[in-house]
């Protein structure tokens, strides 16, 4: 990717200038531009070499990052463990990391030029620096070269500068032995073993990844709780297939200190029976994320952020201060997902062209990419119960379909909860193969009101994977024929 692309030169004055250019800050850009808004994107990423690079912490370090070396692992993993069972026999299997890690790299390229080349042919103007907000109508630029600092002006500002893993004082990073969630998609030999700290979805997406390479992993994880934010049934699920899998997930075990001893790192947990004491080749550091809000804002500009840095707004995204929005990660109005951050991209960008706009955040789904994937949309069977709805359940094991038969990815099963009463579709939670894909459907349904009856009655080719949204519909009605 260029250093100097094209429209980068700042003009004194914008209709919106975006602060961010990962998900939510590129997709708020562009829908600016789009609308006829003259745009900046001022954005600080860079790689090794120096120079930009668009898409956040998502493309360069995260999601995309991870799903792809995932995949990788998963044939590595494939012809290991199942391709036999297919008739096919392959000898002398080996692992080039080095090659893997390239194509990951050349992936997030190309994904990267893809959104410089849109700003180009939208006249965004992308700003290669630091942005700084000074007051409602004015932000700071700070170059990377070290070239003098100036300030632009805009009518709206949006804020959109993501989040970034959180350190751990006991857990030094050292990018070594001791790494961060960027390093741990980047490490260019195979460890025997790996332990990680947190098994939230960070942790258990990199696990996925070194356990299919055929890495020894550990998680430790403070909370007693494994996966409390899907449904309890599929994290249940969840906990015994990882473990089948070879993950070995220590629960309620926090680490209190870890340190490299020569060519290891010694890390110390305390759980219920006591101290212990772990050595392993490599540790990451995996333990959630904090909002980018650092000097982000002078602090004569008052901006109103609460007491975990987060940015106070309202249901529109809007700050205290009048045509400034938070975005993305900045926000408290749902998740910390890349397509939370698209959509209110696209929604600010349309309300400062003036035109009426609206997000449904009850129907934000919600994904996690492991092996297999977990995925859910609206609420999960315990707090509906907490509430006081009278609901039903159905639970559908997605081995009784053909097509996971014949594909050989039979794991895992999908849960939708309805309404007793008005039988309306209130929550849908998968584990299983292609979960992310699976969940569409049920967003959709959610998103048009569907009921159970709905899905019932609808016809679904056969055989497929996703007619066991049929099926689960039809185990309600106690219809069904699998």
């Amino acid at each position: 990717m260029t250093t100097n692309p094209s429209h980068s030169t700042p003009s004194s004055y914008y209709d919106v200038i975006v602060i961010g250019a990962g998900p939510a800050g590129y997709s708020c850009a562009i829908r600016c531009a789009q609308l006829g808004l003259k745009t900046a994107c001022i954005d600080s990423w860079q790689n090794k070499k120096g120079q930009q690079t668009l898409g956040g912490f998502h493309l360069n370090s995260g999601c995309i990052a991870s799903i792809t070396l995932l995949e990788s692992a998963k044939f590595y993993h494939r012809l290991h463990h199942q391709i036999d069972q297919h008739g096919i026999h392959v000898d002398n299997i080996s692992l080039d990391l080095p090659a893997m890690i390239a194509r990951k790299n050349n992936i997030i390229h190309k994904l990267g030029d893809n959104i410089l080349s849109t700003f180009k042919d939208l006249a965004i103007d992308s700003i290669h620096a630091k942005g700084k907000l000074l007051s409602a109508k004015q932000v700071e630029i700070t170059p990377l070269d070290n070239s003098p600092s100036m300030i632009i002006n805009a009518k709206n500002i949006i804020l959109a500068t993501g989040s970034s893993p959180i350190q751990l004082p006991y857990a030094p990073i050292d990018n070594d032995y001791i790494i961060d969630s960027l390093q741990a998609l980047n490490i260019n030999e195979l460890p025997h073993t790996m332990a990680i700290i947190g098994a939230g979805v960070n942790g258990l997406e990199i696990a996925s990844i070194w356990n299919r390479l055929g890495v020894k992993t550990i998680l430790l994880e403070a909370q007693e709780d494994f996966l409390p934010l899907p449904d309890l049934h599929i994290s249940r699920e969840a906990y015994r297939i990882f473990t089948e899998q070879g993950l070995d997930l220590r629960l309620g075990a926090r680490v209190i200190a870890a340190k490299k001893q020569g060519a290891n790192v010694v890390v110390d947990y305390q759980d219920q029976d006591g101290t212990h004491t772990l050595t392993v080749d490599k540790l990451i550091v995996a333990s959630g994320r904090k909002p980018n809000t650092e000097n982000l804002t002078a602090p004569e500009a008052n901006l109103l952020l609460d007491e975990t840095g987060y940015i106070n707004v309202d249901e529109n995204c809007r700050t205290n201060l009048p045509g400034v929005y938070a975005i993305g990660d900045l926000n408290l109005l749902g998740p910390m997902l890349a397509h939370k951050g698209i959509e209110e991209g696209n929604f600010v960008a349309e309300s400062c062209a003036g035109l009426k706009s609206y997000i449904h955040y009850d129907t934000l789904p919600s994904v996690i990419y492991t092996d297999p994937e977990i995925a859910w949309v609206g609420q999960t069977e315990q707090t509906l119960k907490t509430l006081g709805i009278a609901i039903k359940v159905g639970i559908f094991a997605l081995n009784a379909t053909a097509r996971a038969q014949a594909t050989g990815k039979t794991e895992g099963l999908i849960k939708i909860i309805t309404e007793a009463d008005t039988d309306k579709l209130l929550g849908v939670h998968i584990i299983g193969h292609q979960a992310s894909e699976l969940i569409a459907e049920a967003v959709l349904a959610m998103e048009f009101s569907a009921s159970g009856e709905d899905l019932a009655r609808t016809i679904h080719a056969h055989p497929t994977v996703s007619e066991a949204f049929h099926d689960v519909a039809l185990v309600i009605k106690q219809s069904t024929t699998h």
